[in-house]
């Protein structure tokens, strides 16, 4: 039976260990086999596997049975190793992505087995520690590729523009929900159901439900126009873009493999493309980039030209990179827990690196002075006075880190978590300001944009006479007392 690549790179690494421990090189294992130098050095490499002559000689030289050398139990000393070979996850992981081979792990892995191990074992300590799952990695890695890929598909690009020139929607004007979904049952056999999910009590934080084998798209009746007139764009992302692993769900509860959270995102970049035109968005943000002063219904304004969500505007400054050589760039996106008066960043995308505002893992709390919790806290304000739901809030800050200097422009928007209750979803697109910001965009510097100095989190801030500050900078007085000691220490040793 043939030897799955798992079992040749675990069988592998178990011939190097074995070889080592004889102290023998390729060479003297040659001598001692009869195998040649260059085929086992295939089979340790985990590229090739041994026929049953060549295992028997591989077993008498090292005076080991045939079972113990295709066992895929390994040494306790590369226990950890043995247990990600055949874990799923080293089976989704998306290594072709970023152009590494299997093979090129296992080789950095047999090179310091016992160290990997000790790291690998570490990692998954500190998984187990910080509630990791599996598809934290899956989102980890989307990210580095949406990052390595500056945020920007050509290809998706252009399959969009095709689709919208073979169905006459390339003309000026709004991209309609009607019009999508005609094409979705003409031209894709789809039977949509507009209030698919009333029957589901369960349901009604979900978006949309995708049956693939009767191809019915259950709709949530409480989405708006534009997050419906979405779902139906993202839904042609699947089907144009012919992605088969796919979630079944909007809200992704529960995820199978890397695929599926791939092919995800391509549909929603899709979707994104065919609703807001490239050219027009790029020509309006010229526009925008050229005046003097600040003007603060930009985004509004963008929204209703578009007829598209705050998330959809946000995602299609994707354009920055490319068109307008901003680089140094980073996407929020923030929940406000209204019952526990807690904010999560549930996403997030950093381009050219990772910069000062970004999410911790540590159940800190994020620097209230931020753009984005500022509104947060003022569209709470006036949902408690009005007892509505609220109105979207729009602002601009610029954003000072005490720590590294670094300064951002940040267009910052909130707005009621519709249809789900009982949060606030806010959303924050910053830009890094440097010579080069600053000649593209004119108004940077325009003196009625306020400026704020900030910090990632409060326990990290020493920042004096702050009144936001939700938490004491407890990680800087710890970290402080730890040098009073070790001081104290040098100094009663002379070290």
């Amino acid at each position: 039976m043939a030897k799955t690549q798992q079992q040749r790179i675990i069988f592998g690494l178990k011939l190097r260990q074995l070889r080592q421990e004889q102290n023998w090189n390729f060479d003297e294992l040659g001598r001692q086999t009869g195998i040649s130098v260059s085929y086992l050095n295939e089979i340790e490499k985990g590229k090739k596997s041994p026929g049953t002559e060549n295992l028997e000689k591989l077993a008498t030289a090292f005076s080991v049975s045939t079972a113990h050398l295709e066992s895929d139990v390994l040494p306790k000393s590369l226990a950890p190793l043995s247990d990600l070979m055949q874990s799923n996850f080293l089976n989704e992981l998306p290594l072709d992505l970023f152009g590494i081979d299997l093979q090129q792990v296992v080789e950095i892995i047999a090179r310091a087995p016992d160290r990997v191990a000790a790291f690998i074992s570490a990692m998954l300590e500190i998984a187990r520690n910080y509630s990791l799952r599996e598809e934290n990695f899956y989102f980890a890695a989307l990210r580095a590729y949406q990052e390595l890929r500056m945020n920007y598909f050509e290809e998706i690009e252009t399959a969009a523009d095709d689709f919208l020139k073979i169905n006459g929607l390339d003309k000026p004007g709004v991209v309609s929900a009607e019009a999508l979904t005609q094409i979705l049952k003409e031209k894709f056999n789809y039977k949509i159901e507009e209030n698919g999910l009333s029957r589901y009590p369960e349901l009604q934080a979900v978006r949309a439900v995708f049956i693939p084998r009767r191809r019915r798209l259950l709709l949530n009746g409480r989405l708006n126009e534009r997050q419906r007139t979405f779902q139906l764009a993202k839904e042609l992302g699947f089907a144009v873009l012919n992605l088969k692993d796919r979630p079944s769900a909007s809200n992704q509860f529960k995820i199978n493999n890397f695929e599926e959270v791939l092919n995800n995102y391509k549909a929603a970049y899709f979707a994104v493309s065919v609703l807001v035109n490239r050219q027009n968005f790029v020509e309006d943000l010229r526009q925008f980039f050229a005046r003097p002063t600040f003007q603060p219904h930009f985004l509004t304004n963008l929204m209703a030209k578009y007829q598209a969500s705050p998330e959809i505007v946000f995602q299609r400054f994707n354009v920055l990179s490319r068109e307008f050589n901003l680089h140094k760039v980073f996407f929020l996106r923030f929940i406000h827990h209204l019952d526990t008066n807690s904010f999560e960043i549930d996403k997030e995308l950093h381009l050219n690196r990772r910069h000062e505002p970004h999410a911790s893992g540590l159940n800190e709390h994020y620097c209230r002075r931020w753009i984005s919790l500022s509104l947060l806290k003022d569209l709470q304000k006036t949902q408690q006075i009005t007892g509505s739901s609220g109105q979207m809030l729009m602002g601009l800050q610029r954003e000072l880190y005490k720590n590294s200097g670094e300064e951002y422009l940040v267009f910052a928007i909130a707005k009621p978590g519709y249809p789900t209750v009982g949060r606030n979803v806010g959303i924050a697109l910053g830009i890094q300001l440097d010579e080069e910001s600053r000649r593209i965009i004119r108004f940077a510097d325009d003196p009625t944009i306020q400026k704020q100095v900030v910090n990632v989190t409060c326990q990290r801030c020493d920042l004096a006479g702050c009144l936001e500050r939700a938490a004491q900078p407890t990680v800087l007085q710890n970290r402080e007392e730890r040098r009073k000691i070790h001081e104290t220490i040098s100094r009663l040793t002379g070290r």
